[in-house]
């Protein structure tokens, strides 16, 4: 039919954007493509709304099994109506082309965070497990087992969200009729249970590994067993040991890895009985993490319910790539930043100036120059909807240069006209009266003043004058106490998104 983007000569080749699906929804972008199906940004002209559209590849559609896998992932995720599993809206059959409509998840997958950021802060670690734990207890309840439990099939949102996707292997509790019986091994390598490469059946158990195996990379920074193939991989979860996470992560707790440790049990019986089990054992570990290290271990939260994998949703928001330091790494740097702070204190104490970008006078000398511990808060936005990212906050101050905090992007340098200014908080732990505070970008020319009060959410008052901000300009403050500061920023640089990527301060 003239002027139709939806034919059958359309079907018989690879779908790409520009093409419409079952005259409602225009392809705009590939995301993604793997084994079994790609995955497109499209547009639902019906409902003037952004999905993702997840389309079984044109070299399946004749083969009743992957057909049937396919249908029965739409089939089985529409019925997990959960705030950590991503929603199906729609599927169906166009031109032989069968397709899945899910929701559109706006951020990244957890995959990227970790690439990008290496080791999580503990509590960031903790929190994102038991919100995907959470997911996967629904889905159990339910009667249907992951059985590929992974980073890249994990969606953050840049709202906080932690979604669970790609439900495309999962199996019923019940008979499968079939479909994918024992002795197929389905999954991903670094993340496959013992009974899953051994080709066993799967049980919620093998969620609680894979799930585990997950926690272990969020700690790390790395899978605890890595190869050259995916056998070999298999092979070493189904006979070695897992290592201690400790080995690689000395700040981890025992009680925490211990969790670690009974989640990668070999035998699915030895490990927590559920996955909500699994994650009431992990809140508790939160709760003692807090108890033992108060308000200072330097975690933004964040929770509950990030763009996918290949063959997940697709998110917008495309991340840079970042280098990933290990904890020896964040231990240098932070040493790094407390002795710059106090050699700066020293040169420039009684003077009030911070070097070609410094502003004299104030209440700058008279302080002690001892570094002071910053712990962000998040983000300090009155004038905002609430869309900002504020789970990037934490890695202002978590001591490595290779990740940071970022705005949202605007039209306009002046936040497209729709805020007057925008900021991150950061917790000094108690009152003090800071007289230098040293921001590290990545994104240099956005204007900045510090501003101090005793509440999170404000009132601020002003306590340095406003500075072009360059790759590392430190802030010259005027004596005001408090045991909240937040860099607000009242201009954006010329791209429209702000990036801090270090804190530092001293008295």
């Amino acid at each position: 039919m003239p002027g139709s983007r939806s034919t059958t000569h359309a079907a018989s080749r690879a779908p790409r954007a520009g093409d419409q699906i079952a005259d409602r929804y225009d392809l705009e972008e590939l995301y993604g493509s793997g084994g079994m199906s790609s995955v497109f940004r499209a547009h639902d002209v019906q409902l003037d709304r952004r999905v993702a559209v997840k389309i079984l590849h044109q070299r399946y559609a004749g083969e009743d099994e992957y057909v049937e896998r396919f249908r029965r992932e739409a089939r089985a995720v529409a019925q997990l109506s959960h705030p950590n599993i991503v929603t199906v809206i729609d599927r169906g059959e166009d031109g032989g082309r069968q397709y899945i409509v899910f929701e559109f998840v706006e951020g990244e997958n957890l995959k990227d965070l970790i690439l990008r950021s290496g080791p999580l802060p503990l509590r960031r670690a903790i929190e994102l497990t038991v919100a995907v734990a959470d997911g996967l207890a629904f889905a159990h309840k339910r009667g249907l087992v992951h059985r590929d439990v992974k980073p890249q099939n994990v969606l953050l949102s840049s709202a906080g969200e932690v979604k669970v996707t790609d439900f495309g292997i999962a199996r019923s509790l019940e008979v499968d009729h079939g479909v994918t019986q024992t002795g197929t091994v389905l999954g991903t390598g670094e993340y496959l249970a013992p009974e899953q490469a051994s080709g066993e059946p799967v049980s919620p158990a093998t969620d609680v590994y894979s799930l585990g195996v997950v926690l272990w990379e969020l700690l790390a920074g790395e899978v605890p067993f890595g190869g050259e193939s995916f056998v070999a991989i298999a092979m070493r979860h189904v006979n070695e040991p897992p290592p201690d996470v400790r080995e690689v992560r000395p700040d981890v707790p025992p009680r925490l890895a211990a969790a670690v440790e009974r989640a990668l049990r070999k035998d699915p019986a030895q490990r927590f009985p559920t996955m909500e089990a699994f994650a009431d054992e992990l809140r508790s570990c939160l709760a003692a993490l807090d108890a033992d290290t108060g308000p200072d271990i330097g975690a933004t939260a964040v929770i509950p319910a990030q763009r996918p994998p290949s063959d997940n949703l697709l998110l917008s928001r495309k991340p840079r790539t970042r280098r990933s330091f290990r904890p020896l790494g964040y231990a240098i740097l932070a040493l790094a930043f407390a002795v710059a702070g106090l050699v700066a204190a020293l040169v420039f104490g009684g003077a009030g100036q911070h070097g070609a970008k410094g502003r004299g006078g104030g209440g700058a000398g008279g302080g002690s120059g001892a570094a002071v511990h910053l712990s962000a808060v998040g983000d300090y936005d009155p004038q905002g909807d609430g869309g900002e990212l504020s789970y990037t906050a934490h890695f202002a101050t978590d001591g490595s240069l290779a990740t940071d905090w970022q705005t949202e992007r605007y039209n306009t340098p002046e936040f497209g006209g729709l805020k007057s200014g925008l900021g991150l908080v950061v917790s000094t732990g108690r009152a003090v009266t800071l007289r230098r505070l040293t921001v590290h970008t990545p994104t240099p020319g956005f204007l900045a003043r510090i501003e101090v009060g005793n509440s999170e959410q404000g009132p601020f008052a002003v306590d340095s004058g406003t500075e072009t901000v360059a790759n590392g300009t430190t802030f010259s403050l005027d004596g005001k106490s408090g045991s909240y500061y937040v860099v607000w920023l009242t201009r954006l640089p010329a791209g429209g998104t702000a990036e801090i990527s270090e804190l530092s301060a001293s008295r």
